[in-house]
Parts: C-alpha cells; structure tokens; sequence
C-alpha cells in the first residue's frame, strides 16, 4: 500500500505485515517463505520518501524486509523463518 504505513492484514488470527523496498533480494525470498507457509500478508513497499518515516516509526528495523505479526516486532528474514518454524507453521528440510 504506497503511501500508508500502518499494518492491516489479518488473517487465520494473525495480522502479516511486512516492509519491504524495490529490488530488494531478501524481500523476494520473504514472499517465499509466506507462501511456503501457507500465510497471507500485506506488503508495504517503502519509498525512499517514505524511509525517515518508517525508521522513526520503526527505530529497530535494520534493513528490509521487516515484519510485524499480530502487532509485534518480528525483524527480518531470519528472524521470521525462526518464528514460523517455531509455530510449525513451516518444516526445516533435511539435506
């Protein structure tokens, strides 16, 4: 949604929300992972405009993509995947 940043999506009782920007390779792999999990999200593209406001809103956010689920501060990528393979809501593959 360009120009708001508020979370919104709510969905099987969790609200997904996650920033991300153009061109971003990590952002790409968090849609992945969603979809692996079976998860519905909103995607809020942040433009370079929208950067201070999004670090003053968000003061712990480090890089894109950066998560919120149910209101709470999840991080990045990593930190997500940790998230989702705890509510085994997804599986770590064995190699």
């Amino acid at each position: 949604m360009h120009g708001n940043l508020e979370p919104e999506e709510n969905v099987f009782g969790r609200s997904i929300t996650f920033y991300s920007t153009d061109g971003c390779f990590y952002c790409e792999q968090m849609k992945l992972l969603m979809e692996r999990a079976s998860l519905d999200y909103n995607e809020i593209k942040v433009t370079k405009d929208e950067s201070d406001a999004f670090l003053k809103k968000y003061p712990n956010a480090v890089g894109y993509p950066y998560v919120i689920i149910d209101g709470k501060e999840i991080g990045g990528l990593v930190e997500t995947a940790k998230v989702l393979l705890k509510e085994g809501l997804i599986s770590a593959k064995e190699k």
